[in-house]
C-alpha cells in the first residue's frame, strides 16, 4: 500500500508541474482528463471497489461511498466548468489514502502487542524413547502424567513440575516480568515460558488444553470480541450520521440553486453549489470516529497486556476505568498463601515429651489434610517433613467453611477452626496469639492447635497506597481468617474496612451489600485468586484473577488477568483504563468539533476541498496518533 500511495504521489506531482497536458498523446481529450483518472484509478480503485460492493449489498451510505461521490463529483464539475482542474479529486483520494496507511499501521501496531503472545504458543513437546533419543509430538497429543523435555531456547509446550535438571525461564510473554526466574526439582513450570539455560525435565500436570499457554491464547483471541458502550454508540451514531449529511449535501446541491432559479429570478449557479455540497461530503467522512474509538480501545488492552495484564474485552476497560471500590480477598492476593507454622499449644500428657507431642500434632493434621490443596493444607505437610502414607488415612470429609474429618491409623481425627470444635461439644483453648489457628481433635477429645502465619506479599501494601492515588474511594479486604489476623493484616496494609470470618457463601453476600451501597456511576472490583472466589468474581462489576497461582475457574469467572500475581497492576491496570477512556472522549469532541466548525464553514461558501481534505484526513491522523498514545500508557 505504502508503495502505491507513493508511486501515486509521484504521479500527481508530475502532473501538478506540467504546464500543459496537452502535449502528451491523448493529452487534448478535456486537459488530459485520461491521464488525471488512470492516477485516479491507481490511488483509489480499492476505495471504488469496497463502494461498489457496498451498493451491491444495500450497505450504501459509508466512507467509502462519502469518497467516490465526492471525487468523481469534482471531476465532473471540472469538465462541467472545462477548467481542467482535476487535481483536487485526485488529492482528496490520495489523502484519503495517506489516511489509512496511517489507521492500518496504527491498528497493526496495537495488533502486534497483543498478538506478540501468540509467539508463546508452543509448536511441540519433546517425549523421551527408551534409548534416550526425543521425539517432538504435538502437545495436544501429551497426557497429563507424562515427562517432557525442555532443551535450551525451547517454549515450555505444557505445565509441569521439574522432576530434573535446574535452568533459567524468561517468563516475560506470560507476566511481563523482565527478570529470568530460576527454577530447580520440584518448582511448577508454567507453559508459554522460554527455557533459557540448562535442560529440564518435567512430569505434566495439566492437558494442553487446560494449560496457562491455552488460556491465555484463549482470552486474547477473544478481547477484540468485546465491544464498549463507547464503541457501540459510535457504530450507531455513524449509521444515521452518515445517510443524514448524504441528503443534507444532496439538499446543498439542488435546494438553493432551485430557489434562486425559481424564487428569485437569479442565476441559480450549479456549479457553485453543487462544489459546496463536494466539500460537505469529504469534510463529513465520519472516520476519525469510526478509526479512532475502536483503535484506542484496543490500543489500550494491547499496552496493558505487554505489562501481563489480560483484559477480556474493551467492555471490560471501559468498566474498569469507573471503579470506586476495590475489593480484595487476602490469601493469594495480599499475602503469598505460604503459612508458616508460628506456634503450637497442646494438651499436655504425662507420656510425652514437648517435642513428641508437637510433632504428633503436626503429623495427625499434615495426614487429615493430606488430599486438600489449600494453602494451609501445604504448608501443614511442609511442617511435617515427611512424606504422606496415604494408605494411613481413610473417611476424609472435607467439611465447608469448618475444616476436615478423616480416619488415620483406625482412629478419627477432626482438623479446623474454633466453629468446628464447637460443633463437636468440645471445650478447646481460645488462641491469643496472631495468626491462622488450625485445631485438631483425635477420637473426642481436643488436642491442641497449630498457630500458622501467612506472608504478605512484597508490594501488598503498596499496591493499596497506589490504589487510593488512583483514584479508588475505598478498600475493603474479605477473608474466612480470624478477626485477630484480619485486622492486622488490614492495619499493615492500610486497607479500608474489613471483613472477617467468612465462608464463600458469606464473601458473596458482602459484595452483594456493598454494591448495593455504592452510587449509580460507580463500579465495584473484586480481586481473588482461589477456585471459592469464582462467585464473587462473577457477580462485581470487574473480576480481577491471579492468573500464575489461580485457580482456572478463578481465571474463567475473571474480567481482567494479571499474569504475575503482582497486585501492584491492579493500579496500574485502572490507570490504563482511565487514560484509555480519556484519549476516547479527546477523539470524539475533537472529531466533532472540528468537522461541525468545517461543515458550517463548508455550507456557507467559506471552506474548499483542500479545507475539506483537513477537515477528514487530517483530523483522523491526529485522533489516530492520539489513540496510539493509548498503548503506552502502563509506561506513564
Amino acid at each position: 500500500m505504502l508503495a502505491r500511495i507513493a508511486g501515486a504521489a509521484v504521479l500527481t506531482v508530475a502532473l501538478a508541474l506540467l504546464p500543459d497536458p496537452g502535449v502528451l498523446p491523448l493529452g487534448g481529450v478535456a486537459d488530459g482528463l485520461l491521464y488525471y483518472l488512470a492516477v485516479y484509478i491507481l490511488i483509489g480503485y480499492d476505495i471504488l471497489r469496497k463502494a461498489f460492493l457496498g451498493i451491491r449489498n444495500k450497505r450504501v451510505f459509508d466512507e467509502n461511498f462519502l469518497m467516490v461521490v465526492a471525487t468523481l463529483g469534482a471531476f465532473a464539475l471540472a469538465l462541467y466548468e472545462r477548467s481542467g482542474d482535476y487535481l483536487e479529486a485526485i488529492a482528496v483520494m490520495l489523502f484519503y489514502q495517506v489516511g489509512e496507511f496511517f489507521q492500518s499501521y496504527a491498528v497493526g501496531k496495537s495488533r502486534r502487542s497483543i498478538s506478540a503472545l501468540m509467539d508463546i504458543r508452543p509448536d511441540y513437546a519433546n517425549i523421551e524413547d527408551g534409548d534416550g533419543s526425543l521425539s517432538r509430538v504435538d502437545p495436544d497429543d501429551v497426557e497429563t502424567g507424562s515427562v517432557i523435555v525442555v532443551r535450551p531456547g525451547e517454549k515450555v509446550p505444557i505445565d509441569g513440575v521439574v522432576t530434573e535438571g535446574r535452568s533459567s525461564l524468561n517468563t516475560a510473554a506470560l507476566t511481563g516480568e523482565s527478570l529470568p526466574r530460576e527454577v530447580a526439582v520440584g518448582d511448577e513450570v508454567l507453559s508459554g515460558s522460554v527455557n533459557m539455560t540448562g535442560v529440564l525435565h518435567l512430569r505434566t500436570t495439566k492437558e494442553f488444553g487446560e494449560s496457562t499457554v491455552s488460556k491465555i491464547l484463549e482470552l486474547v483471541e477473544d478481547s477484540a470480541s468485546h465491544k464498549s458502550r463507547s464503541e457501540d454508540f459510535i457504530t450507531r451514531f455513524a449509521r444515521v450520521y452518515t445517510p443524514a449529511v448524504c441528503y443534507a449535501a444532496l439538499a446543498l446541491a439542488l435546494l438553493p440553486p432551485l430557489v434562486r432559479m425559481l424564487a428569485l429570478g437569479l442565476d441559480p449557479a450549479w456549479s457553485v453549489w453543487v462544489y459546496r455540497a463536494l466539500t460537505f461530503l469529504v469534510i463529513s467522512c465520519p472516520c476519525a470516529l469510526v478509526v479512532s474509538i475502536p483503535l484506542s480501545f484496543f490500543a489500550g488492552i494491547g499496552g496493558a497486556s505487554r505489562e501481563g495484564v489480560l483484559v477480556k474485552g474493551a467492555n471490560n476497560l471501559e468498566t474498569l476505568s469507573k471503579v470506586k471500590t476495590v475489593v480484595l480477598d487476602k490469601t493469594g492476593t495480599l499475602t503469598l498463601g505460604v503459612f508458616e507454622v508460628t506456634a503450637m499449644h497442646d494438651i499436655h500428657d504425662a507420656d510425652e515429651t514437648d517435642a513428641e507431642k508437637q510433632r504428633r500434632l503436626v503429623e495427625l493434621a499434615a495426614l487429615a489434610e493430606c488430599a486438600s490443596s489449600h494453602p494451609i493444607s501445604k504448608s501443614l505437610q511442609r511442617a511435617y517433613g515427611q512424606e504422606v502414607d496415604h494408605s494411613r488415612v481413610s473417611d476424609i470429609e472435607e467439611l465447608g467453611g469448618l475444616g476436615i474429618r478423616a480416619r488415620i491409623d483406625g482412629r478419627e481425627v477432626a482438623v479446623g477452626n474454633e466453629k468446628l470444635m464447637e460443633s463437636m461439644g468440645l471445650d478447646h483453648c481460645h488462641c491469643h496469639s496472631t495468626g491462622t489457628i488450625v485445631h485438631v481433635a483425635c477420637d473426642g477429645v481436643y488436642a491442641g492447635h497449630i498457630v500458622l502465619g501467612d506472608i504478605a506479599k512484597p508490594h501488598a501494601a503498596e499496591s493499596v497506597a497506589a490504589l487510593h492515588g488512583a483514584g479508588v474511594k475505598r478498600t475493603v479486604m474479605l477473608t474466612g481468617d480470624s478477626r485477630s489476623v484480619a485486622e492486622k493484616v488490614a492495619s499493615e496494609m492500610g486497607i479500608d474496612e474489613v471483613y472477617s470470618e467468612l465462608l464463600p457463601a458469606g464473601k458473596v453476600g458482602k459484595v452483594e451489600e456493598l454494591l448495593a451501597s455504592q452510587a449509580k456511576d460507580e463500579k465495584l472490583a473484586f480481586v481473588g485468586d482461589g477456585i471459592n472466589d469464582a462467585p464473587v468474581l462473577s457477580i462485581a462489576d470487574i473480576g480481577f484473577a491471579m492468573g500464575g497461582v489461580g485457580s482456572d475457574a478463578a481465571i474463567e469467572a475473571a474480567d481482567v488477568v494479571l499474569m504475575d500475581d503482582d497486585p501492584l497492576k491492579i493500579a496500574k491496570a485502572i490507570r490504563i483504563s482511565r487514560k484509555t477512556l480519556r484519549i476516547v472522549w479527546q477523539n470524539i469532541v475533537m472529531a466533532l468539533g472540528i468537522k461541525g466548525a468545517c461543515l458550517l464553514l463548508g455550507a456557507l461558501g467559506l471552506a474548499n476541498m483542500w479545507l475539506a481534505i483537513f477537515a477528514d484526513v487530517g483530523v483522523m491522523i491526529l485522533a489516530v496518533l492520539n489513540a496510539i498514545r493509548a498503548m503506552y500508557t502502563a509506561r506513564t
